[in-house]
């Protein structure tokens, strides 16, 4: 390069990084604010000093202007629209510009307060503040050094020893107090230990009573300790200091916002009823009612009233409004009345979704689901639910010869959700579960599907199931399916009869269909608690099928068919035991809860072990891997199982059937990042493989070994988009392979394949 050229560019380059550095915008005798830091000096080791810095720097203003490596081009974007009132300009400064934060802007005496307090308010009596201006240039920092001293402790903490009521119920909640001899002094500790206070109160029937109420007196002493002494203070209201019970109890069903009632209640079991028995049964909305008339009123019963009610999803809200009596009781007890106000989503509803099915493996094709919906069937808040299916695919595109393999599927399915558990009455069982939140639910489904695939088999789908979901926690759910019973009544082509007759494994796959199952599942999720920062999604499932039969007709002394099996009415039914484990982690890179950027892990582990009447997993309850919410730079089921491969076109077209196995692990790990509103960006690597628990010699490599499947994982890597209006998400992933479970990926002919795939969803894969 010429050394003109050379000076030309160097220049050029010292002017841009001055021009983006901001410093040149900043006026005339002014300095720019590059923001603060606090140092901590203490005598003595203090807990939790990261905590304390942060709180301490948290309350510094204002923020510096934005930096990156000295840069500042939010400075140079705003001295582009000065004086602009329109033009491109103005835009780049309205939308990319950020004004110079100077040195005159900073309050420095009003910070140094801030500081101080939040030292006392952490038992630093004695702390001090000083702060230093450090200038350079066009620049300012100003740092602040907090002097601690000693912290104070807590010596003695004194509950209220009068006799008054009040003071007696709040001395009674001693026993879970936050507040620790030893401990040092804190104020939040104290708003803590008021909050807790009064949740107790608000639970014995102190329906007026407030944290407020409550004050601390702190007698600091010579020795850094202090004395507490909680007094319910002299000015708090009567009506705050005692107890109250309830007294009418109204419940009306069909509340609207300008509703007039002028009906007459009905009384049932003394709660005041607004009769509405088209829609429910009164019983259905009283045993969802933990208000009762003549008890002491409990905060705790009217938030599980509130949540139970909404949890029948019959309602769009349910508002629960308290007053004084007009009187008390002859006991003198003060008295509330309480309104329980419900509005009802409409009762009946129709939807219809008409898809266009394109998947990685060729197929594409229209579907259409049509669901009805009845919120209260037989009055008592049942919801019944039913969907019909109609689809049909053909595989239009691919390497594999395949052009022209159809599918067609036809489905109707029934569930009807029950607001309670329907079991006998039990000892140790209240079905009513009081002590939970949550509405139990109790699930009775059927169901029909008949899938064809042409020129290879037609299979009926036949399901019946009945079981429980309840949960104790927000966090935690249940699920208990004592029935599930399904029969798949299974009709070959001449062509695959053929291919099954020379496939024994294969066959008892498709044959061994009758499925007498019963499972149970726990979930736990805390992706409900959106604060959070870190949140766990956790499931397992434990399902056995076909023991209670086996045991049955081994007792009636059944003779076994020709293939060495129990029958029932003909038909070999399945006997296995199958594990299911997802775990998953969200953490959210930033504090702010409104931030989208996430590092979101999944693990996922299955196996099905077959035993007594069966060799093998009947093929519904097998796995598959690979496709769109799996590893997705390879084709669903197109993967394993193990190191088997299609080695042939005949092959490769029988994927569908053939690349399932017993065993499951799949690995997922993906970062997700907001770009503009509503779009986000995603980087993300895949791992997994499915194996046989026992092997098929028509699928050599496929049975697990410990000692090997580390080896066997398929691996993919890729970058996706998604168009998230959070009703709905539209995803778009394109990825490719690193590595197969055979080795060095190939495509149909054999060949080294890097080629990417693309992957379009709706939701996110997990």
């Amino acid at each position: 390069m010429p050394k003109w050229q050379f000076l030309i560019l160097h220049s050029s380059f010292f002017i841009l990084i001055s021009a983006c550095s901001g410093l040149k915008y900043i006026p005339e005798g002014q300095r720019l604010y590059t923001g603060s830091k606090v140092v901590i000096k203490t005598p003595e080791k203090i807990a939790n000093e990261s905590a304390l810095q942060s709180e301490l720097e948290s309350v510094i203003r204002p923020k510096p202007n934005a930096a990156i490596l000295g840069l500042r081009p939010k400075l140079y974007f705003w001295h582009l629209g000065l004086g602009k009132k329109k033009g491109l300009k103005k835009f780049l400064a309205d939308k990319f510009g950020e004004a110079p934060v100077l040195l005159k802007d900073v309050k420095i005496s009003a910070t140094t307060g801030l500081i101080t307090n939040r030292l006392y308010n952490n038992g630093f009596f004695q702390g001090t503040v000083s702060h230093e201006v450090k200038t350079a240039d066009k620049t300012a920092q100003v740092d602040y050094t907090a002097t601690t001293g000693r912290v104070y402790t807590l010596q003695e903490i004194q509950f209220p020893d009068r006799d008054t009521l009040v003071d007696i119920a709040v001395r009674a909640t001693r026993p879970g107090t936050l507040l620790k001899a030893g401990d040092a002094y804190n104020l939040n500790t104290f708003t803590a230990e008021r909050v807790r206070i009064d949740n107790v109160l608000k639970n014995q029937g102190y329906f007026y009573f407030s944290p407020e109420y409550l004050l601390f007196q702190v007698d600091s002493t010579l020795n850094h300790k202090v004395n507490v002494y909680l007094r319910v203070k002299a000015t708090a209201p009567a009506k705050a200091t005692r107890p109250y019970w309830l007294d009418q109890v109204k419940l009306n069903t069909s509340y609207v916002l300008t509703d007039t009632t002028r009906r007459q209640p009905i009384l049932y079991d003394k709660f005041q009823y607004f009769p509405d028995e088209e829609v429910f049964k009164a019983k259905a909305i009283t045993n969802s009612t933990f208000l009762y008339p003549d008890s002491l009123y409990r905060r705790r019963r009217r938030d599980q009233t509130i949540s139970r009610l909404m949890s029948l999803n019959t309602f769009k809200f349910v508002e629960i409004r308290l007053a004084p009596a007009a009187a008390g009781d002859s006991a003198g007890r003060a008295r509330l009345d309480a309104d329980v106000l419900m509005s009802q989503l409409k009762r009946k509803s129709l939807r219809a979704d008409l898809q266009l099915v394109s998947k990685s493996n060729g197929f594409t094709g229209p579907g259409l689901n049509v669901t009805f919906r009845n919120r209260s069937a037989l009055r008592g808040g049942e919801q019944l639910q039913l969907t019909a299916v109609a689809s049909t695919e053909t595989q239009t595109s691919g390497n594999t010869g395949a052009l022209g393999l159809t599918s067609y599927e036809l489905g109707l399915n029934a569930q009807l959700f029950i607001p309670r558990l329907v079991v006998p009455n039990l000892p140790l069982l209240n079905v009513r579960l009081p002590n939970s939140d949550f509405q139990p639910r109790t699930t009775l489904g059927a169901g029909v599907r008949a899938v064809t695939r042409a020129d290879y088999f037609a299979q009926n789908f036949f399901n019946l199931n009945y079981g429980y979901t309840f949960k104790t926690k927000i966090t935690n759910e249940q699920e208990i399916r004592p029935i599930d019973i399904t029969y798949v009544r299974f009709t070959p082509t001449a062509a695959f009869d053929t291919i099954l007759a020379e496939r024994p494994f294969l066959r008892s796959a498709f044959e061994q269909q009758f499925i007498l199952a019963s499972s149970y599942r726990y979930t736990y999720n805390q992706q409900v608690l959106e604060q959070r920062r870190q949140q766990i999604y956790f499931s397992g499932q434990v399902e056995a099928s076909g023991n209670v039969a086996q045991g049955i007709v081994s007792s009636l002394g059944r003779a076994r068919n020709d293939n060495g099996r129990y029958t029932i009415a003909g038909q070999e039914f399945s006997q296995y035991l199958k594990f299911d484990l997802e775990l998953r982690e969200y953490f959210r890179i930033s504090q702010d809860p409104a931030k989208g950027n996430r590092l979101v892990g999944r693990l996922q582990a299955g196996i099905g072990l077959p035993y007594g009447n069966s060799s093998v997993l009947p093929y519904p309850k097998q796995y598959g891997i690979g496709g769109p919410n799996s590893v997705r730079a390879f084709a669903a089921r197109g993967l394993g199982p193990g190191t088997y491969r299609p080695q042939t076109k005949q092959q490769d077209l029988n994927q569908f059937y053939d690349q399932v196995g017993d065993i499951r692990l799949e690995g997922n790990v993906e970062y997700r990042q907001d770009l503009v509103p509503y779009l986000k960006g995603a980087v993300f690597v895949d791992a997994g493989n499915i194996w046989l628990v026992n092997e098929d010699p028509d699928r050599p490599g496929s049975k697990f070994s410990s000692s090997t499947f580390l080896q066997q994982l398929a691996v993919g890597a890729g970058v996706g988009l998604r168009v998230d209006v959070q009703f709905f998400v539209i995803r778009f992933d394109f990825a490719f392979p690193l590595t197969a479970p055979y080795g060095t990926p190939l495509d149909a002919d054999g060949n080294p394949d890097r080629a990417g795939r693309f992957n379009l969803a709706i939701g996110y894969p997990f």
